[in-house]
């Protein structure tokens, strides 16, 4: 089993090839290829290779399948006794990535 974790948008994210995963918003278009050279850690068939802090020659292919909003979270701050109350909501944008490939 190949998996890296790769780090993108101050987050760190176990992938192997042929998943999907939702990571923080990139700005490439739906249909585009990134790719990730912020790779922490390769496992290939067993052989762990980690960084320090990156490995060195490690790039992770990816296909942006979709961008979006995850659902909304409601925000309510509430002081007793004082009539303070605030209600907000709030919907983080995400990109969808399809992982290719994994070299390194």
């Amino acid at each position: 089993m190949t998996y890296a974790i790769i780090e993108t948008g101050g987050k760190q994210y176990r992938v192997q090839a042929g998943e999907t995963v939702r990571i923080e918003k990139l700005t490439a278009a739906e249909g585009e290829s990134v790719s990730f050279d912020k790779v922490l850690v390769v496992n290939n068939e067993g052989k762990l290779t980690v960084g320090a802090p990156y490995v060195a020659g490690a790039k992770v292919t990816a296909t942006v399948k979709a961008q979006g909003k995850a659902p909304k979270i409601i925000v309510f701050k509430y002081h007793n006794k004082t009539n303070y109350r605030r209600k907000t909501g709030h919907r983080q944008p995400f990109t969808a990535v399809t992982i290719e490939r994994i070299e390194g």
